[in-house]
């Protein structure tokens, strides 16, 4: 009798092991593989920018003005992030990348940056103006040697700016290319990856500046054109969610660095060059699906 009952808790605990083991592989499927697949998505940014030197050159002057301010020009949460005839008013990214390997994506992308710089500011300035009656404002005519300006953002008659206006609204647009690496990491807490996939991503990339600069400056004409003024250099470290093996959901944290040496300011040749640092916290959405044939699809 004591042996039938040792051979029965014996098969018990062997069955509720094995019952247990069971469990546990089918409520952790295997992650669905990444090669193969193509993802675009659409979103929004918020920017903080470093101080700046910023030369001007042009007709009858040429000058630096030092450790300027500048802010971004957010939009908020907002309807116009998807209305297609005021998509460009708020700060926004395109992204459309490839896993072309199971651990690593290639991204081309746009931020719609914007640059604003602040006024009012003090800041210090060398060099010569001496614009010519009929060219623009003469009353900032002179040669300054480290010499304090307060840019105030005054107006004359005709609503323009008095001395100066520089912004990059009609978009800070640096295009560019990107390698990241992608882990997924919702195996740790024992999710559904075929219901929520939860990866991190660290990535680099490089790409131009193509500004459409609003420029005013001694109450010139501007440069209304989009041109490549420059490069840029980055990184980022991200999260990416993916909802039922399609939707995304994107937040990331980028730092770069960016230079711009050919930046048009007015209808007459003139022009500006600048470089400064960046940091952009992103959040985009986005749609996945299999472009090519991975493993485990």
């Amino acid at each position: 009798m004591k042996l039938y009952s040792f051979l029965f808790l014996a098969t018990f605990i062997s069955f509720t092991s094995f019952a247990q083991e069971d469990s546990e592989i089918s409520i952790v499927p295997s992650t669905p593989s990444n090669k193969g697949k193509f993802f675009v998505s659409w979103g929004g940014n918020r920017e903080v920018y470093t101080k700046s030197d910023i030369h001007f050159t042009g007709k009858n002057y040429d000058f630096t003005m030092y450790d300027v301010k500048a802010h971004d020009k957010p939009k908020g949460w907002h309807i116009d992030y998807i209305n297609p005839s005021r998509i460009t008013i708020p700060q926004t990214n395109f992204r459309m990348g490839y896993y072309f390997k199971e651990h690593y994506l290639v991204t081309l992308g746009l931020d719609h940056m914007k640059y604003v710089v602040t006024q009012p500011q003090l800041v210090n300035i060398d060099g010569t103006v001496n614009i010519q009656d009929g060219e623009g404002n003469t009353d900032f005519n002179g040669t300054y040697n480290d010499s304090n300006l307060l840019l105030d953002g005054a107006l004359d008659p005709k609503g323009n700016f008095e001395f100066f206006e520089f912004e990059h609204t009609d978009g800070l647009n640096y295009i560019f290319a990107e390698v990241a690496r992608v882990d997924e990491i919702g195996h740790h807490f024992k999710l559904n990856a075929n219901t929520i996939q939860i990866n991190v991503l660290e990535g680099i990339g490089a790409g131009g500046l193509y500004p459409k600069t609003n420029t005013t400056i001694f109450g010139k004409p501007r440069n209304d054109e989009f041109h490549w003024a420059g490069y840029g250099f980055s990184a980022k470290l991200g999260v990416n969610i993916i909802l039922f093996k399609h939707f995304q959901i994107q937040t990331d944290v980028k730092g770069g660095y960016i230079n711009m040496p050919w930046i048009k300011t007015t209808a007459d040749g003139d022009s500006a060059s600048q470089n400064f640092w960046f940091l952009q916290h992103n959040i985009t959405f986005g749609y996945v699906f299999q472009l090519f044939n991975g493993k485990n699809n």
